[in-house]
């Protein structure tokens, strides 16, 4: 086998499924919460930021309605991402009769522990097992960002059909562990799932469910672009908000342009994470040379974590291709082989790119100050310094 590949890569499309491309928060939360007002028996839900404003003040009242009707309603929120979650809006979700639980809660903000960066980073939801959510948005309000008319850039699908059993049960296996974790005992094992049948009027989207975590599946994401940007012919198109790629990532985009494929980045132009948005720009000047066409949006924030490549195969999900998202987070990602699915989410993307995102071109890197370069490249030099540090940079991190 490959050096590349050091097992096999992740398999497991099923058909018979109805997935519907979701347009930032605009479009994400209406139907989430038309879907949660529906609900009859149990709801899960996963986030990694769960903010206490008014978009997470309508997805609460949502799911406190639930669970006073007689819905079993599961909150799981990441323990940094979510850390005032328990003792604020969780509680008053408590008190209506929603479970609540933390991910890994944080016991100090100064603490070095390595743990602190094994974070839940998946945005799932799931509905009576029969409808489910996955993308990158997180419970917060799309205009949080100071971006003025301009929502948050990120993507989400809705989800019918036999996938949802899958996401059904990645869900309830982390609830059951983090439950464990903080009771000090096995809870009750759950109800068994629905035999799912594939969705009405529908000829069958090809589709799967990818999680990373730190057991059987530590490299089924990455792996999946790697296999997918692999077989390109003709188009890789990538919005990311944190990208970072290792070696091997690199090595495989460069060999895509180098055969005539049309590689496109759409990154962020404003960064939350400056450390990583000055280490990012590093890689430019070898994209570049290479013939990758690179974008940065600005118009607000890219929080998107998706893919298309050629006709037919498209991914939406929580992982960034950084080393904290590859090699360290909990994510879940959807891949989708289906050139309807493909068509629309590159026709969004295009649009993006086409007339609010701005091109770098190798003579902006040319004209960059010396201050400049000295910055990017100490970015860099710093996030592979920690990444060396914590033991968690790997081989694709390596010179």
């Amino acid at each position: 086998m490959s050096a590349d590949f050091p097992q096999p890569l992740p398999r497991g499309y099923v058909g018979g499924n109805r997935l519907r491309l979701l347009r930032s928060g605009v479009e994400y939360f209406p139907a989430l919460i038309a879907a949660i007002d529906q609900a009859l028996h149990e709801i899960h839900l996963e986030t990694y930021i769960y903010a206490d404003d008014a978009t997470g003040r309508r997805v609460a009242a949502a799911l406190a309605a639930a669970a006073r009707r007689g819905v079993a309603v599961r909150v799981l929120v990441d323990g940094f991402g979510a850390r005032d979650f328990e003792s604020g809006l969780g509680r008053e979700l408590t008190a209506a009769g929603v479970e609540v639980l933390a991910y890994r809660p944080e016991a100090g903000r100064f603490t070095l522990r390595r743990h602190r960066l094994r974070r839940l980073h998946r945005k799932l939801a799931v509905i009576d097992g029969q409808l489910g959510f996955a993308g990158g948005i997180n419970v917060i309000d799309d205009f949080d960002h100071g971006a003025g008319d301009s929502p948050r850039l990120d993507f989400a699908v809705r989800v019918e059909g036999p996938l949802v059993a899958r996401l059904h049960l990645t869900m309830r296996h982390v609830w059951r562990l983090v439950r464990w974790a903080r009771i000090g005992r096995r809870p009750q094992a759950p109800a068994p799932l629905p035999r799912l049948q594939p969705a009405a009027g529908l000829d069958g989207m090809q589709a799967a469910l990818l999680v990373r975590d730190n057991l059987a599946h530590r490299h089924d994401i990455e792996y999946a672009y790697l296999d997918a940007i692999r077989g390109a012919q003709r188009e890789i198109l990538i919005a990311n908000a944190y990208f970072l790629p290792g070696r091997r990532f690199c090595k495989f985009l460069l060999l895509a342009a180098g055969r005539g494929v049309r590689v496109t980045l759409l990154l962020q132009g404003r960064s939350d994470h400056l450390l990583l948005h000055y280490a990012t720009q590093s890689l430019y000047d070898r994209m570049l040379a290479a013939g990758v066409h690179v974008f940065e949006y600005d118009r607000a924030e890219l929080h998107a974590k998706v893919a298309v490549v050629d006709d037919d195969w498209a991914t939406v999900g929580s992982s960034n291709i950084d080393p904290f998202s590859l090699l360290l987070a909990r994510e879940a990602n959807i891949v989708v082989r289906d050139p309807g699915f493909a068509g629309e989410l590159r026709a969004s993307l295009a649009a993006v790119v086409a007339g609010s995102a701005r091109e770098i071109r190798p003579e902006d890197q040319q004209a960059l100050p010396w201050f400049d370069r000295f910055v990017r490249t100490a970015a860099y030099s710093l996030v592979r310094f920690l990444l060396g540090v914590t033991r968690y940079a790997g081989k694709q991190y390596a010179d």
